[in-house]
């Protein structure tokens, strides 16, 4: 059986990377999308019928979630074509990577707005939609950077912790409520902005394969596989937890 026949899933961040594959396997699993990203609509378009061609049914929209209030009518226009929500996984993220000292205040406010602030302001507004339902799942994409610190991620790490720790908080005051919080925390993933900007060099790539005992970068498909699993009835009594996928990243 489908681990999310008929879940009315919210996905931000789907337009690529891992929130696209979180998108094809909820829709492989039957799951009815609304997927979200800052980007084009073409590319939204094929990611939906994607997703229709997979099993799923999905609609879209455009959203700028640095700009206030654009995390509510982000749930809103999901909840207007869905009928609610059942799953919110809050994936959508920005970097600004450079040595600490030279953060400018547009950096600062861009990076909180998307990684933390949405997510925070879209969980809330997802809230009576899932008391309505008698239930939910939040799952916030975190990053093991909110763990263990990196060169040039001061402002990137502190946001993906704090999400850690919103994590905890928002599962400490909802365990009554059957609304299941829990992050995931990807290691570094070979997504096309790690491929395209991440390592300059052969050198570069080499070093940060050397964090990771493993020996190689993860795959979204492969995150997408522990979002599957938080929002499924796999995980019914997982709540309040930081699922790391980083190859062992953190262990050392």
């Amino acid at each position: 059986m489908s681990r999310l026949n008929g879940k009315r899933a919210l996905v931000t961040g789907a337009s690529r990377g891992i929130g696209e594959c979180v998108a094809h396997r909820f829709a492989a699993e039957g799951a009815r999308l609304y997927l979200a990203a800052d980007g084009t609509g073409e590319e939204l378009d094929n990611v939906a019928r994607e997703c229709e061609a997979a099993g799923g049914s999905a609609a879209y929209g455009i959203f700028d979630l640095a700009e206030e209030g654009a995390a509510e009518q982000m749930v809103e226009a999901a909840a207007s074509a869905l009928g609610g929500v059942d799953v919110l996984v809050n994936n959508a993220g920005v970097r600004a990577s450079r040595p600490f000292g030279t953060f400018s205040y547009e950096d600062f406010g861009r990076v909180v707005a998307v990684n933390l602030r949405a997510p925070f302001f879209a969980s809330q507004a997802a809230l009576p939609l899932m008391r309505e339902a008698g239930g939910g799942r939040i799952i916030h994409v975190a990053s093991q950077l909110g763990s263990v610190a990196a060169r040039n991620t001061a402002l990137y790490s502190a946001t993906k912790a704090a999400l850690i720790q919103l994590t905890r908080s928002m599962a400490l005051e909802l365990a009554g409520e059957n609304i299941l919080v829990n992050a995931v925390s990807p290691g570094p993933t070979a997504t096309e902005y790690l491929k395209k900007h991440a390592y300059k060099t052969p050198e570069e790539r080499a070093q940060r394969l050397g964090t990771v005992p493993m020996g190689r970068f993860g795959e979204p498909a492969e995150i997408a596989n522990a979002v599957l699993f938080l929002a499924s009835e796999d995980a019914s009594f997982v709540h309040g937890h930081n699922l790391v996928v980083d190859g062992g990243y953190i262990i050392h």
